[in-house]
């Protein structure tokens, strides 16, 4: 048997291109056979099946056809019976659709299922009884009962054959529907007395190759005459029922009248419908012909009915009619909805169009009642795309943004035009996966952080905070120092940025007097794949400490000399003595200078200005009071704790300079003064004598040794020769080295405590040797004196 093979392409305003192909096959092909070239014919290569997971969606029916992806042909995958599968419909066809993924593509195939002459025509029953009176008149009808043949087409049923035909023949009717209804006729009376029972054969033949036929065998019995047969009032009737209507609904009623009378003229009705299911769907009432329902009527299984009915009489003659019932369709069944192929997650830049998901919506009924509309709920990126008859794609309709909805419940709903409407929805869950489309976002614009000077290093200063709109690995954020310079020093070395929490932490230990702020970038930088990044400026700002004691710039302090300030004795209450200047280095109220006096030799006659550290009289001099007067003055600042400095101001009264300094002399030096004397004069007694004991030990050793060696000449009998060098001249004073003096003179106010002092007088002779002289004698004389004269305070060195 051949197979033909159509094929149509067809381009829809879809974002793919769909075909339609059609074959057309013999049914009862073997299990494995070849349908078609389906990568051939839609011009697809097989690489792309594989890739596209193509496969067969075939709705809720069976599966009669396989796909081989790694060959790209369509294969029987079981027998087709074309009877058991269409019925009496023509043409018989599968329809199915092959599904591509990556990207979503569909084509449709229908497959032809042509028809083989596999059944042969059969009866209801082997045989049927007939009684005929003898005096039925040449001309009688009698009905037969067809034969059914599955097959169609020249393959189906085509011809009866009657035989012996000796007494009847056959009359064949061509119905609407293409079948035929057979009809015994009386062609010569009969005579009972002769042949009272008469056996023949009908045989129905069809049209296939190797030709099939089936057989009945009609008995009929010769009955005395009757003389008339029942006659129905219309060859034809007409009916109609609405599917789904109750059991025991009435269809129509057929009449007949016999003008005999008695059991001639009875007549009974019945149905003579063998094969089909009429006799399952209908029944008659055998004496009123009422017809009524007592099956299930289904407009989407059947809908058109014939029903072949018989009116006959006690007497065998018999009349015929047939009642053709139709069908009326109501709206029974929602539509169906199908998912072919979807996709459970998509990218938030996937472009507009891209088919999310491939739906097949079928609804039996017919006219409105089956015609579909779908639509999905509002305020989503989606529409629903009609592709072809009762085929839809649900398509992104604009841009998806994943950070705005990450989830999207779409509901499908697709209603039929029937009244009342009819339809049925489903739910799709469509998942966005993210792409790195946003940049991470500081919480502020800017910072602005304080830290106290003199911060242990390491400290935590504040966070930044950075926020990713993007999920996972995407809004993963790190943070990272910005390369910049604070007075030309890296900005690493002041501060440092945990990449994980954003944490700044202090470097170093930070000094107010040194730097009161800085700024520096942090950048921000999500995990994607590219990365993106913002930056924010910070600002630090060091917070003063009072970590500065006040420094006293007025009156200078000196270690060796005294300064006064002097009062005339007809100094005025207020008059301004001096005035203590300071400063402190810190800031704020850490600078903030008040003045205190301490201690004064007379408190009742100084006072100092708290805020200006003016020292004035708070009355009249007199002169009862000293001409030595000390103040002591404490300046102290603001700060907590609060940090001072003190100075000593020495104040004459007195009229005239001589009275002044005749006074001053017995000052007395400062306690710190003297105790740092106390101090290096111990230290110089200690090293003094020091060098004593090792001069005395040196000396001691020479001494030693020197008797040793004059022992040894002594008790020796060589002569003892002197020996004098070249150029040897007297080292006892007299000789040509000159005397050096160096005389130092120190004089301090308090001329009756300075000192005069020798410091130092020595000679030295030296020897001057020849560059070729052998030898060289060396005498150093130092000696020490001091000389004290208090009122003479002369220091005087001698070298």
């Amino acid at each position: 048997m051949g197979r033909q093979v159509l094929l149509f392409i067809s381009v829809l305003s879809l974002s793919s291109v769909l075909g339609q192909v059609s074959y057309s096959i013999p049914e009862e092909m073997a299990k494995g056979s070849l349908v078609g070239n389906i990568a051939q014919d839609l011009g697809l290569d097989v690489k792309r099946l594989k890739s596209g997971k193509a496969r067969v969606y075939s709705g809720d029916s069976r599966e009669f056809i396989e796909l081989d992806r790694d060959r790209g042909i369509l294969l029987i995958k079981e027998r087709i019976d074309r009877e058991a599968l269409c019925g009496e419909t023509t043409p018989c066809a599968l329809h199915f659709q092959i599904i591509v993924e990556n990207p979503m593509e569909f084509y449709s195939v229908t497959v032809e299922i042509t028809d083989i002459n596999d059944n042969p025509p059969s009866f209801e029953k082997n045989e049927i009884k007939f009684k005929i009176s003898e005096s039925a008149v040449v001309g009688a009808k009698f009905d037969l009962e067809r034969a059914m043949d599955l097959d169609v087409g020249t393959n189906g049923l085509q011809n009866y054959l009657l035989k012996p035909s000796d007494n009847f023949m056959l009359k064949l009717h061509n119905q609407a529907d293409g079948t035929k209804n057979v009809e015994m006729v009386l062609q010569k009376p009969l005579d009972r007395e002769k042949n009272e029972h008469i056996s023949l054969v009908l045989t129905a033949v069809d049209g296939g190759e190797p030709q099939m036929s089936g057989t009945m065998q009609i008995l009929i019995t010769v009955l005395d005459a009757n003389d008339n047969a029942p006659v129905f009032t219309q060859p034809l009737y007409k009916g109609t029922v609405i599917e789904n209507a109750p059991k025991g609904t009435m269809v129509t009623t057929v009449s007949a009248s016999d003008a005999d009378h008695g059991s001639y003229g009875r007549i009974t009705y019945s149905i003579t419908n063998t094969l089909d299911d009429v006799r399952h769907m209908f029944e008659i009432n055998e004496e009123s012909g009422e017809v009524r329902l007592i099956g299930n009527i289904d407009y989407e299984k059947k809908r058109t009915f014939q029903i072949n009915i018989r009116a006959s009489d006690d007497g065998g003659l018999a009349d015929s009619c047939k009642v053709i019932v139709d069908v009326v369709d109501i709206n029974d069944n929602e539509p169906t909805i199908k998912i072919m192929s979807k996709s459970t997650v998509i990218s938030e830049n996937a472009n507009p169009n891209t088919v999310v998901t491939m739906i097949n919506i079928q609804d039996p009924d017919s006219g409105e009642n089956g015609r579909v509309q779908c639509s999905i709920n509002e305020n989503i990126p989606f529409v629903m795309k009609s592709t072809s008859n009762n085929f839809y794609s649900l398509v992104t309709d604009s841009d998806l943004d994943r950070e705005r909805d990450s989830e999207y419940n779409i509901s499908v709903t697709c209603s039929d035009e029937g009244v009342p409407s009819l339809s049925s929805s489903v739910t799709l869950t469509l998942q966005i996966s993210d792409v790195n489309d946003n940049a991470p976002v500081f919480e502020r614009s800017s910072y602005e952080a304080y830290i106290v000077e003199n911060n242990t290093p390491g400290l935590s200063v504040f966070t930044v905070k950075a926020r990713d709109a993007d999920w996972n690995q995407n809004a993963r954020v790190s943070y990272i120092l910005e390369d910049s310079s604070v007075n030309g020093v890296p900005v690493s070395s002041y501060v440092s940025v945990s990449a994980d929490s954003g944490v700044i932490h202090a470097v170093r230990s930070f000094d107010y007097e040194q730097i009161k702020d800085f700024q520096f970038r942090v950048k921000a930088q999500d995990g994607g794949s590219p990365p993106l990044s913002s930056n924010v400026t910070v600002k630090i700002m060091i917070q003063d400490q009072n970590d500065n004691a006040p420094q006293v710039l007025y009156p200078v302090q000196t270690g060796g000399s005294l300064v006064a300030e002097m009062v005339p004795r007809s100094a005025e209450v207020g008059y301004l003595v001096t005035k203590v200047v300071a400063v402190d280095v810190d800031s704020g109220q850490n600078a903030w200078l008040s003045y205190k006096l301490q201690k004064a030799t007379d408190r009742a006659l100084f006072e100092v200005g708290l805020q200006n550290g003016e020292i004035r009289t708070i009355r009249q001099v007199t002169d009862k009071d000293a001409v030595k007067q000390r103040l002591t003055v404490v300046v102290e600042d603001n700060g907590q704790p609060s940090r001072s400095a003190t100075v000593n101001v020495n104040v004459a009264v007195a009229d005239s300079f001589p009275e002044v300094l005749s006074e001053f002399t017995d000052f007395t030096h400062d306690k710190e003064y003297n105790d740092n004397l106390t101090f290096y004069l111990v230290l110089a007694l200690a090293v003094v004598s020091f060098l004593f004991i090792t001069c005395l030990v040196v000396i001691i050793s020479v001494k030693i040794y020197r008797w040793r060696q004059s022992r040894i000449l002594y008790h020796s009998n060589l002569p003892v020769i002197p020996y004098y060098p070249p150029r040897y001249s007297d080292t006892l004073g007299t000789g040509t080295l000159q005397h050096v003096y160096n005389y130092e003179v120190c004089r301090t106010t308090d001329s009756r405590k300075s000192d005069c002092k020798f410091g130092t007088v020595g000679s030295q002779n030296v020897l001057i040797m020849d560059p070729s002289s052998t030898g060289t004698m060396q005498r150093i004389q130092s000696e020490k004196s001091i000389l004290d004269e208090p009122d003479s305070p002369l220091e005087v060195r001698l070298l």
